[in-house]
């Protein structure tokens, strides 16, 4: 009889166990889930109209434009005043055509620089083809560097001077003047659902270039970055041009090309230039980039890390100095927040961003953040230095605010820090 007492008694105690057990299981998945709630997206424009929006309509728009005052500080370019904007725009059928997305602008600083731009990337209806584009015109002067991420000030000397040397005045900082016109397109045909692959025409044309850093008396020569890497690869260090084409590949399986939540996107491009095409000399380069994200929450998805490489190595040849890859001179001029463009430059370019999303306002989520810290290795071929022999890390915080939740369109607002140097960062769209 006490057997089965005790039978009862366990089994009474067994059952109330699992009960607690499954309640507070119960318990904890209401909690996280209250934690991990996601409102419907809104954006400015609901919080402005508070549902009796004039701009919304039942029939979805094919095209969708933002334009936003420009005023920015960049270490490079001074204070930035201008027009920017981006846009969307759908092709196709929206089951089978993903949205395109570009962005221009037109920006004068206080340095007397003057910017025209536009980059887009454009898929046609059932994403048969992609055209991706990359414009620019500038009346720019920017602080140049010795190539590479080390912290010195070394130059390769020049062949034919009794004397060479550097103004240890300028402190490693070289300015230059001059007018470049960019000229990219890339066109690619679909393979599979996710691949394409095509062809291009890439130019670069770096003209009126003023080096204030150089100066030759008779046998004597003050030296500068762009004077000596020009000299010793045979290029006139007033102009050249750099003319190709170029075999591109790309894997995309982003959900959205404005502000992706998840997918993962490819791009290796190979040009050539040749002097056939006008290319001041011949010579060929590798891009590789690798972008990605990883969603930190179901019900969530703008909760998010991203991850973005890119590397970009001369293979053949050589490349003129102002076309060398640099910090910032990806197709968006969104790399390297922390540092001035152009600040690390080289033969061999390899740069790595991770970058953590997150909504701030709790039931809008007009309103995000972000914290990100970047790397940047570069190599100096003539002074023998390596890739990955020195790196530049940065890293800094920003907010972002919905404008277009259509297309996922975000105003950004960043500042970054790097090694001596910092920035403020303002651009339609996200970094990357």
């Amino acid at each position: 009889m006490k057997k089965v007492y005790f039978q009862i008694v366990f089994l009474f105690f067994t059952i109330n166990i699992n009960s607690v057990t499954q309640a507070l299981n119960l318990n904890d998945t209401i909690s996280i889930y209250k934690k991990d709630t996601c409102c419907p997206q809104k954006d400015l424009v609901d919080l402005f109209f508070k549902g009796n929006n004039p701009f919304r309509t039942k029939k979805p728009h094919r095209f969708r434009a933002f334009g936003v005052p420009i005023i920015a500080f960049d270490p490079a370019t001074s204070l930035q005043i201008g027009l920017g904007g981006s846009f969307s725009l759908q092709l196709g059928n929206p089951a089978d055509t993903k949205i395109s997305a570009g962005m221009t602008s037109v920006l004068y600083t206080l340095d007397h620089q003057f910017f025209i731009q536009y980059k887009s990337n454009v898929f046609f209806p059932h994403n048969t083809w992609l055209l991706q584009s990359d414009w620019r015109y500038y009346l720019f002067n920017l602080p140049t560097y010795s190539l590479g991420t080390q912290d010195n000030t070394e130059i390769p000397s020049v062949y034919g001077y009794k004397t060479v040397l550097i103004d240890p005045s300028l402190g490693g900082v070289y300015l230059m003047d001059y007018d470049w016109l960019r000229f990219h397109n890339v066109l690619s045909h679909k393979i599979t659902k996710n691949i394409y692959c095509g062809i291009g025409y890439q130019l670069d044309y770096h003209f009126n270039i003023q080096d204030f850093g150089l100066h030759i008396s008779k046998d004597t020569l003050y030296n500068t970055p762009n004077y000596s890497y020009s000299t010793l690869h045979g290029y006139n260090p007033a102009h050249y041009i750099s003319s190709g084409l170029s075999l591109n590949f790309v894997f995309d399986s982003r959900d959205d090309m404005v502000n992706a939540y998840h997918g993962i996107y490819i791009n290796i491009n190979y040009q050539d230039n040749f002097t056939w095409l006008g290319s001041s000399k011949n010579g060929s380069e590798l891009w590789t980039e690798f972008r990605t994200y990883i969603s930190l929450s179901k019900r969530c998805p703008r909760h998010l890390i991203a991850f973005w490489y890119y590397g970009c190595f001369v293979t053949t040849g050589s490349i003129p100095y102002l076309d060398l890859m640099s910090i910032s001179y990806d197709q968006m001029n969104s790399s390297g927040r922390g540092y001035a463009q152009g600040r690390y430059r080289g033969e061999d370019f390899v740069y790595g961003e991770m970058e953590y999303r997150f909504p701030i306002s709790q039931h809008s989520h007009i309103l995000g953040g972000v914290l990100f810290t970047n790397v940047s290795t570069v190599s100096n071929r003539d002074m023998n230095i390596p890739l990955f022999g020195y790196f530049q890390p940065a890293a800094g915080a920003g907010i972002r605010i919905m404008v277009g939740k259509n297309d996922r369109t975000n105003i950004a607002i960043d500042f970054g820090i790097g090694h001596m140097s910092n920035g403020l960062y303002l651009q339609t769209q996200e970094v990357f």
